[in-house]
């Protein structure tokens, strides 16, 4: 049973009258009258178990983007329910305005909307729905509160999308499909042109060059249909925050860019995360469900305090991979985790693929290391400085093994892996 604040209002209203009376004793009175009238009113509320509700909800939804829950309330009593309902979701729902009056007649239904705009990808699943009939008078009511499953999910937001015209301009000019003509090397000849300093002096057409008395260049067209596996970690790297996120939110950004440059490049891309075990994995899927189906893999995950498996990686890059392929890791470049995990295992990767590390830096140790405003501040930017000498060591011990290293920070990260993808594909490096 629940007492509204009608009831309690009412007591209230009568008592002012009455203490004023010579005898006080009927005080009692108005309260038992009122007690009396709550619990009519609760005799006659319709059992709030008669109105049964069923959610349904969009399979998924972009971060930050809105959406909307449809609650379904079938009356499956004779009496004429009259209820507040409580469509409840867990705070990173972004539930707003998710308590509905509603007034449903036996054996009819009723729906209602709950606006929902999540502040967290994942899944997120919906809670209990309250139900408190009340009766004619308003004064009581009589509430239960039922399951009513219902799940969404909560792509990444893939904020970086934004950059994506602009490469895939660049991606065209590569292409031949536009004026510019580029200056690289693959394994698609296209044409002849006069050489120019800069060039590759490998790829001077020797016969042409002697026919026309000038030194010709063959150029080539960027390879197509190769392959690109992207390997994002998840282990307690992934979990360090830059600025309002973890490093995984750079991560999965980059990927998904990438993804999308890759695809629309030609080349065939996989998806594996991983930490100590496998976590997600898109393999095999092409054309336009490789979007939706990499969004939805890393729409779950979350990062696992644990170690990252640089042995299970490989294996993941052996098993996935038959022929020589761009891979690229998505990891963090600290020096203490890459010098004890990840140049054992490199030196084989890089010998038959192209091996790109990305990593996200975070953006408040730039601002330590600029700031010099107190003592205080040059001890923090001091070591600031040191932490950067000792990534930059460790990216030039991958570069000596073959591997291309690109770091930015968690904006600037993505638009950076497509600019080195681009890179490669110029240089026919893939």
């Amino acid at each position: 049973m629940a007492v509204t604040g009608r009831a309690v209002a009412l007591v209230a209203v009568g008592l002012v009258p009455v203490l004023l009376l010579p005898r006080p004793a009927t005080v009692g009175w108005w309260v038992v009258l009122v007690v009396l009238l709550c619990g009519v009113d609760l005799l006659l509320a319709a059992p709030p178990r008669r109105l049964v509700p069923a959610r349904a909800v969009p399979g998924a939804v972009r971060l930050g983007e809105r959406t909307a829950c449809t609650l379904t309330l079938t009356n499956t009593g004779e009496r004429t329910v009259r209820a507040l309902v409580r469509d409840a979701w867990p705070p990173s729902a972004g539930a707003t305005a998710n308590r509905h009056r509603v007034v449903v007649p036996g054996g009819q239904a009723r729906r209602v909307r709950t606006t929902l705009t999540p502040t967290r990808r994942g899944e997120r699943v919906a809670d209990l729905v309250t139900v408190r009939s009340f009766g004619p008078l308003g004064l009581a009511a009589r509430q239960v509160s039922v399951a009513s499953p219902a799940r969404l999910r909560v792509l990444p937001e893939f904020a970086s999308r934004r950059h994506l015209p602009s490469r895939l301009a660049r991606l065209r000019e590569m292409d031949g499909r536009a004026a510019v003509q580029v200056r690289g090397q693959g394994t698609e000849f296209d044409s002849l042109r006069e050489y120019v300093a800069g060039d590759d002096v490998r790829a001077i057409d020797w016969r042409a060059t002697a026919r026309r008395g000038d030194v010709v260049v063959r150029t080539w067209r960027p390879e197509r249909d190769r392959r690109v596996l992207i390997v994002l970690d998840t282990s307690r790297l992934a979990a360090a925050r830059l600025g309002d996120a973890p490093r995984l939110e750079a991560q999965i950004e980059a990927a998904l860019l990438l993804t999308a440059l890759a695809s629309r490049a030609g080349d065939r891309v996989d998806v594996v995360a991983l930490d100590a075990t496998p976590r997600a994995r898109v393999s095999g899927v092409h054309g336009p469900r490789l979007m939706s189906a990499v969004a939805d893999a890393l729409a779950p995950l979350e990062p696992a305090l644990v170690e990252v498996s640089w042995t299970a990686v490989a294996q993941a890059v052996r098993d996935t991979l038959s022929q020589r392929s761009l891979v690229v890791l998505l990891t963090a470049l600290e020096p203490a985790a890459v010098v004890t995990g990840l140049l054992p295992v490199v030196a084989g990767m890089s010998k038959d693929h192209q091996v790109l590390l990305a990593s996200a830096s975070d953006p408040e140790v730039e601002a330590l290391r600029r700031d010099r405003s107190t003592s205080e501040a040059v001890f923090d930017a001091a070591a600031a400085e040191r932490g950067d000498l000792e990534r930059d060591a460790v990216a030039a011990r991958l570069r000596r093994r073959g591997v291309e290293v690109v770091e930015g920070s968690p904006d600037a990260l993505p638009p950076a892996l497509a600019d080195a993808y681009l890179a490669l594909k110029a240089a026919g490096r893939l």
